[in-house]
């Protein structure tokens, strides 16, 4: 009885295998910190993507005077380079002429998407406050994305990315579409 009394307060007074366990118990949550910021990191990053592409369309279309399909469709292409090396096949995009008339209704000139629908012509629009007086136009620049996590067995659901820019034109009051939508 005597040796067994004796083991048991060597065995209680031993402090070699606690830090063995305290690791056990903490590294899981580490770990899951660890993929998690990862996770925080790609969505971020994929985000200021999708934020890019839309800011591009409306640049490259605010530049121009008269804009057609061929046109339109070429921008798309190039702003879904923008993506890299980020799967772009889920990149929705929609740029529209966005004008206020003398009497201060805002509506749509034209409008073209990809992935996206068109807005129809004619139809009304809300934008920001103070940003059309009458007479004026901006162009309207849509992007839009779900983006799923590479781990998305351990996530439930998708997150949408979208964004969308106002630029006034650059070398006219009114960017064209030709043939005329409306």
């Amino acid at each position: 009885m005597g040796r067994a009394l004796a083991f048991l307060g060597r065995a209680r007074d031993d402090a070699r295998g606690v830090s063995a366990v305290e690791f056990a118990m903490v590294a899981p949550i580490l770990l899951l910190f660890y993929f998690a910021s990862v996770e925080i990191s790609l969505m971020l990053t994929v985000d200021r993507k999708v934020t890019n592409t839309a800011s591009a369309v409306g640049d490259l279309v605010a530049q121009d005077d008269v804009v057609d399909a061929g046109e339109i469709n070429d921008i798309f292409n190039a702003a879904r380079a923008i993506m890299e090396p980020y799967d772009s096949s889920g990149v929705q995009m929609r740029v529209s002429s966005i004008v206020m008339t003398l009497d201060g209704d805002v509506e749509v000139a034209w409008s073209q998407g990809r992935g996206m629908p068109a807005l129809s012509c004619g139809g009304g629009v809300s934008v920001p406050d103070g940003l059309l007086s009458p007479g004026q136009s901006v162009i309207m620049s849509e992007a839009r994305m779900e983006y799923t996590s590479p781990i998305a067995e351990f996530l439930v659901e998708t997150f949408v990315l979208d964004d969308a820019f106002y630029l006034r034109p650059r070398r006219t009051l009114e960017v064209d579409f030709n043939p005329p939508q409306c």
